[in-house]
């Protein structure tokens, strides 16, 4: 906190500072807490009558009375990170997006618009990086009528939590009434590291997902048009650990699987899904590890991922292999009843 030559705590910000990352203390609401202050770091995403709005790294956003500031500053627009390679948010949302093209796209200024017929949020929704080259309400009205052509609800896909992330972004849409429905997080790390947990010995690569590996996928009934999703990338490789059973039929769920997408220095991993008969094992670490060592031979050297922040058992094996998170994401839906072209 701010604190003054006569030793006093002091408000440091303004709404001038609106977009700027803060730090504040307030008074404790009472009942809710012990403690006599609250702090809150986030992104001051609005000022307006009397009320402070501040987006925090998960995407949460906060209200805060004027009334109730103690102390406040701005802090640093987001820590050094500590583990993992250095990068930023528009890197890893371009890298993460071919590692995962949808099947139509068209560009509204920076924004680009994702349809799949369905086929993930992932692939169903706007990247917004950069302006989109119009006011906010007009792009808006776009995405909306544009995934309403395509028999689609509209979903942005925003990020939190950051240097370069889009807290201003989220805070428009809330007012607006449109819904987060999903937050997830996208996590880096070295790849050599995860190379050299296991021998991936018994692991099988192949350039397509044949039935086996689609067998064990958790999305059933895949159609054409997710197959051309999960063919997509730079460079893509499907990973499959065959059954335990003697005598499986062609097309039996396999013990393991994963997927990763090899584009310039970065490997993407996902769809890492073992029989839940076969968990504790190893065989979700082999997966990786095989991959990881065709991702080393292709010339990549990091690697990034995206995790549920409920999924408990999964983040603990990223951290293991030396993961950490690097940003939240969110995924915005339109607001109920506000379809256009449908």
């Amino acid at each position: 906190m701010e604190i003054s030559a006569a030793g006093r705590l002091e408000v440091r910000i303004t709404a001038a500072d609106v977009g700027k990352r803060v730090s504040v203390r307030r008074l404790s609401e009472p009942g809710v807490t012990q403690e006599k202050f609250t702090d809150t770091v986030g992104v001051l995403t609005s000022w307006d009558e009397g009320v402070l709005l501040i987006t925090r790294k998960s995407g949460e956003s906060v209200r805060i009375p004027e009334s109730a500031l103690v102390a406040g500053k701005v802090v640093p627009a987001a820590p050094a990170r500590r583990r993992g390679p250095a990068t930023s948010y528009e890197e890893l949302a371009r890298v993460s997006s071919r590692a995962w093209r949808p099947v139509e796209s068209e560009l509204l200024g920076g924004w680009e618009l994702r349809a799949a017929a369905g086929f993930t949020r992932r692939a169903n929704s706007v990247l917004p990086l950069g302006d989109p080259g119009v006011p906010l309400d007009d792009a808006l009205s776009t995405v909306r009528r544009w995934y309403g052509d395509c028999g689609l609800p509209a979903y942005v896909q925003t990020a939190t939590g950051a240097e370069g992330t889009q807290e201003l972004l989220c805070a428009e849409l809330e007012r607006r009434g449109w819904v987060r429905e999903v937050t997830a997080e996208l996590w880096v790390g070295g790849l050599a590291p995860v190379a050299d947990r296991a021998e991936g010995t018994g692991v099988v690569l192949s350039r397509t997902a044949d039935a086996a590996w689609l067998a064990r996928y958790r999305r059933k009934g895949v159609s054409e048009v997710a197959l051309k999703v999960l063919g997509s990338g730079p460079s893509v490789w499907f990973a499959t650990v065959p059954g335990a059973s003697e005598g499986a039929s062609e097309g039996a769920a396999p013990a393991a699987i994963g997927r990763c997408v090899v584009d310039g220095r970065w490997a993407g991993f996902a769809a890492v899904e073992v029989d839940p008969a076969q968990r504790r094992r190893g065989l979700a670490t082999a997966v990786m590890a095989a991959l990881a060592r065709r991702a080393l031979d292709e010339g990549a050297s990091a690697a990034w991922l995206q995790v549920e922040t409920d999924n408990a058992a999964a983040r603990t094996l990223y951290a293991g292999m030396g993961f950490a998170a690097h940003h939240a994401y969110h995924h915005y839906r339109q607001p109920a009843g506000d379809e256009v072209g449908r």
